[in-house]
């Protein structure tokens, strides 16, 4: 079968810096809904025609994957907002009750990158932004979507993927959204 919108796709992936340093592999191999809401545009665009034992390497840019790096989406909030047990890497979804930055977007993933003794740093960029991506792809499967996942545009759950635009996740895989 060939991958066609809409059906489901599995997948296993190397992605790798535009310096070929390793940030992810997916040695497992996951499903995706092809068509839908689990993969970043240019991968579906690559996907699109191909079929299961088929492997592509593409190149993402950082407008095709998880955008230019926004400075203005750094700030610094009062270390008396967050727990006591805190420490650079940690991440929240949204800024905590009583955060004072203007304009910071509420559904963002925050990730911790600097704590002090009166204030703690928070980034909202996705941790590839601003990169260019190598990805390799090998098709392991091709199958129908059923209705409920055409309907849901997913395969459901969490997605695990670098690939998607959901919140970050680490089932199995290093990978981030």
């Amino acid at each position: 079968m060939q991958i066609t919108a809409p059906c489901v796709v599995t997948l296993t992936w190397k992605l790798d810096d535009a310096q070929n340093r390793p940030i992810d592999e997916l040695a497992q191999p996951v499903e995706f809904f092809f068509g839908g809401d689990d993969l970043l545009a240019k991968v579906e665009e690559a996907l699109a025609g191909h079929a299961a034992g088929d492997e592509l390497q593409l190149q993402l840019e950082p407008e095709h994957a998880f955008g230019d790096y926004r400075p203005e989406l750094v700030c610094f909030e009062d270390r008396k907002l967050f727990p006591e047990q805190l420490e650079a890497g940690m991440t929240f979804e949204g800024l905590p009750p009583g955060s004072v930055t203007p304009g910071m977007p509420a559904d963002a993933i925050y990730v911790v990158t600097d704590v002090f003794a009166t204030h703690v740093v928070l980034d909202g960029n996705h941790p590839l932004a601003g990169m260019a991506l190598r990805l390799t792809i090998k098709v392991q499967d091709v199958r129908a979507a059923s209705s409920d996942e055409r309907q849901a545009r997913s395969v459901g759950g969490s997605p695990i993927t670098v690939l998607g635009s959901g919140a970050a996740s680490s089932g199995g895989s290093s990978a981030l959204h």
